[in-house]
């Protein structure tokens, strides 16, 4: 006979993530939508810090791929972009990597009470102006 106990999902966490600020949240959905939230924020505001020069205006979608380790480091793992954002802005993948390292300290996700590695895929909008 099969018990249902070891029968595990390993494609879900059963919390995310967390900043401090999220900590306090209890419901596991709004848990996840905060630290979401605020990665996409805080990744945001390190990139506006940048001074970019463009030839010609971008408006695109960057998909970026984080490893979060069961420790709670955060690595960036891939940045997928367009040939035009490759061209026009060839530092931005390593000044994504500078951003994701610039975040504030990260809580683990946990899986039956252990923390685990978890990955993020996180689309960036990318909104520059000649």
């Amino acid at each position: 006979m099969l018990d249902l106990d070891t029968i595990i999902n390993f494609n879900e966490v059963d919390f995310s993530p967390s900043f401090a600020m999220c900590d306090s949240l209890v419901e596991k959905e709004a848990k996840s939508t905060c630290f979401r939230t605020n990665i996409h924020q805080k990744i945001g505001e390190e990139l506006q810090k940048q001074v970019f020069t463009i030839k010609d205006s971008i408006d695109e979608i960057v998909t970026v791929h984080l490893l979060i380790d069961n420790k709670g480091d955060v690595k960036l793992e891939q940045m997928e972009a367009s040939e035009i954002i490759k061209e026009q802005l060839p530092s931005l993948d390593s000044l994504l990597a500078i951003s994701v390292q610039n975040l504030p300290k990260i809580y683990p996700a946990i899986k039956r009470g252990i923390p685990v590695k978890t990955k993020y895929i996180l689309p960036i909008r990318i909104q520059l102006k000649e």
